[in-house]
């Protein structure tokens, strides 16, 4: 049975959620894999294995709710190319946003404080490379290109495992470990620990991301049309689906 639209409060409190949720395995796994092994082989698959895992479930159990962007780059993306059939306004991508900013901050103090560490102490580990920026900016791309080629197709439900197993993959084949996500970046840089970044690289990651945001969505315009040939199904493609309201 399908659900019925969730209320802006609920979604916002899902979007909190599960931000807060994914940040807190994504770096209670980083500090557990640094606790088992020094081998930094291990404790990266150990770290994209818990990531990927934790990512996908999440997705399954809020998407029916908020969508489970836990993300600003997949708000932002979602807001814009959906802005004309009735998507989110730009009031509600600001409060998604919100809520994902303050919960990412929020599971990276939560997975400090399961491990007996001090809350709140900033990361040391600078990634303001160029190349990290550069593997960063590919991330968010391939991210943003299957969150947005799956809706155009019509086949959101494949979101949980798909964008799941892309992370995963993504951790390994980016040099800068695909944080993708401005949230999570933010949070991470209150964690001295494997996933940690350090404040001041924040802000060029950030950029990097948003780039890549830009990039995925141009290249989903090129593979898949623009959102209003996906709902028209005026793509080029025989089988084209109307996009769904749900990724």
């Amino acid at each position: 049975m399908r659900m019925p639209p969730a209320s802006l409060p609920r979604r916002l409190t899902a979007e909190f959620t599960g931000t807060a949720a994914l940040v807190a395995v994504i770096v209670g796994s980083g500090i557990r894999a640094d606790s088992l092994s020094q081998d930094i082989g291990v404790r990266l698959l150990a770290n994209a294995l818990a990531s990927a895992l934790g990512l996908g479930l999440l997705i399954a159990l809020l998407g029916p709710l908020s969508g489970a962007h836990f993300n600003p780059v997949v708000t932002l993306s979602e807001w814009w190319s959906r802005r004309h059939d009735g998507g989110h306004g730009g009031a509600e991508a600001l409060g998604y946003i919100g809520a994902q900013l303050t919960g990412a901050v929020a599971g990276a103090l939560l997975a400090e404080a399961m491990f007996g560490r001090a809350p709140g102490t900033l990361a040391t580990e600078p990634r303001a490379e160029p190349h990290l920026l550069l593997g960063e900016a590919v991330a968010t791309a391939g991210l943003v290109l299957v969150v947005q080629g799956l809706r155009r197709i019509g086949r959101p439900s494949l979101a949980p495992v798909a964008v799941a197993g892309y992370i995963g993959a993504a951790i390994w084949f980016t040099s800068s470990g695909s944080f993708a996500n401005p949230a999570a970046t933010l949070g991470r840089a209150f964690s001295d620990s494997l996933t940690g970044i350090a404040p001041g690289s924040v802000p060029a990651f950030a950029a990097a991301q948003l780039l890549g945001m830009l990039l995925g969505m141009g290249l989903a315009a090129v593979l898949y049309g623009t959102a209003r040939e996906a709902r028209t199904g005026a793509a080029g493609e025989p089988n084209a689906v109307p996009a769904r309201r749900n990724r």
